[in-house]
């Protein structure tokens, strides 16, 4: 019913920058928040950055300061600018997104199949 495609990632130097994009497409009637997960090998998975369709954003301690979550609400886009990066910021990021698929139904979460990022030092 809704897609999720991610794109942006790489392989990028310590230091570097890289920008992943997520775009949500298909039966969609509102969108409540989108926002980036990531899963490291044998990690769990965590939260990067979050932002509502009310422009609220919350961002998780390791990366204030580095990471800037945006989204365009009319295309249904999410970006996530990384700088500063650091080897330990490699891992498969997810795009993830509350979407309500109609006006009567409750809102319920779709992911992304992920986007590699490598850090090296």
């Amino acid at each position: 019913q809704v897609q999720l495609v991610e794109s942006g990632g790489g392989l990028v130097q310590a230091g570097g920058s890289l920008r992943l994009s997520c775009a949500a497409s298909g039966r969609i009637f509102a969108i409540i928040a989108m926002g980036w997960y990531r899963q490291a090998p044998g990690k769990e998975r965590e939260l990067v950055a979050t932002i509502t369709n009310r422009g609220n954003i919350n961002y998780a301690d390791f990366v204030k300061g580095r990471f800037t979550i945006s989204r365009d609400n009319a295309k249904n886009v999410v970006y996530l600018q990384m700088n500063r990066l650091k080897p330990e910021d490699s891992a498969v990021y997810l795009c993830n997104a509350e979407v309500k698929t109609n006006i009567m139904s409750p809102s319920r979460d779709y992911w992304g199949q992920g986007t590699q990022v490598t850090v090296s030092s």
